[in-house]
């Protein structure tokens, strides 16, 4: 397996597979994608896993995170996110967070995240915000984004 930053257009199709099937592509498109980092796993040169960054100030939100349906529970996505959080640490960003789907807030949670607020929805879909802190001084909790 390979991770490496990739261009936003490559993400789109994994997005769209995984996330919005139902959905025309256009909707897996996140406003400001090109300004925006992402990442990708490559198995065989396939790419099977994209996350996708937004930073602003010391804040970084995960979108659009994505792993094809046949390569889930095989760990990829867990190397992608230890990735990404090794990235954001190294760049000096303080808090990232993100709007975890209901099913997946264990996932999170075993990476730090804690959840934040009360349940919301996304085109029917239950969500939470989740955040952790990356460069904060030991005690000092996130903001709620």
């Amino acid at each position: 397996m390979d991770i490496r930053q990739i261009e936003w257009q490559q993400t789109i199709p994994v997005r769209h597979r995984v996330l919005w099937p139902e959905k025309p592509p256009e909707f897996c498109y996140v406003d400001g994608d090109e300004i925006g980092i992402h990442f990708g796993a490559f198995v065989n040169d396939v790419l099977v896993c994209v996350a996708s960054i937004y930073i602003e100030d010391k804040n970084a939100r995960l979108r659009k995170y994505a792993t094809e349906l046949n390569f889930q529970g095989q760990g990829i996505g867990s190397a992608v996110l230890n990735k990404v959080i090794t990235y954001l640490t190294t760049h000096e960003i303080n808090v990232f967070w993100c709007d975890a789907r209901e099913s997946a807030l264990s996932f999170y949670q075993r990476f730090g995240m804690v959840r934040q607020g009360e349940r919301f929805y996304k085109s029917d879909v239950p969500y939470y915000k989740m955040s952790m802190s990356l460069n904060l001084p030991a005690g000092l909790q996130p903001p709620l984004q």
